[in-house]
């Protein structure tokens, strides 16, 4: 495993390309679900890896949307990140805006979760508490079958890292759930302090 960039610098290089609360929070919450998931899945010497990878994963998406992981790699290697980080990264485009393909179980779940994450924040947010705390599964399945709901995250894409994990969706689901449920207050903590 290559030497990873601290926290620290890594939340200043987030900050540096993205300004939108908004983005922010989404970068908060990939990584605290992706740090879940190493916990969860017997990864968790590998925990800040996956943290920082789900912290950056959108790193160019703000300033270039259009260019989405195609202009991470330069950013990224400018900041002296490693390739393994930056393959990771990218691997949540796929087939989307890069052919880089995700490889690990890290980056499948990368690519299972980032849509996922969004669309279960909608629905916390439609909710009366505007949490996830009092959400369960089928409330959010409920939400999940309607398109036209939170339809700017793709089911496809969730769907298809499900298939390249191997799992239910519903498996995929309950666990992001869960993740997000774990770390929803430390995350509001720290969307206040940006």
């Amino acid at each position: 495993m290559e030497k990873i960039i601290s926290r620290e610098k890594a939340t200043e290089l987030l900050k540096k390309y993205n300004k939108d609360p908004f983005h922010l929070r989404h970068a908060l919450t990939v990584e605290a679900v992706m740090r879940w998931y190493a916990r969860e899945l017997g990864f968790a010497d590998e925990e800040d890896f996956w943290g920082m990878v789900g912290l950056l994963h959108d790193i160019d998406f703000e300033m270039y949307p259009e260019e989405h992981c195609i202009k991470a790699p330069q950013l990224l290697r400018e900041a002296l990140i490693g390739e393994q980080m930056i393959h990771a990264i990218c691997s949540h485009a796929y087939g989307i805006h890069v052919d880089v393909k995700p490889e690990h179980v890290m980056e499948k779940v990368l690519y299972a979760t980032d849509e996922l994450t969004g669309l279960i924040w909608a629905a916390a947010l439609m909710r009366p508490s505007k949490s996830v705390q009092d959400m369960e599964l089928k409330s959010l399945k409920k939400k999940y079958k309607v398109r036209t709901f939170a339809a700017g995250c793709s089911r496809k894409v969730i769907e298809r890292g499900a298939e390249m994990l191997g799992w239910p969706l519903d498996d995929v689901l309950q666990k992001t759930l869960d993740a997000m449920k774990d770390s929803e207050a430390a995350i509001a903590a720290e969307c206040a302090s940006l």
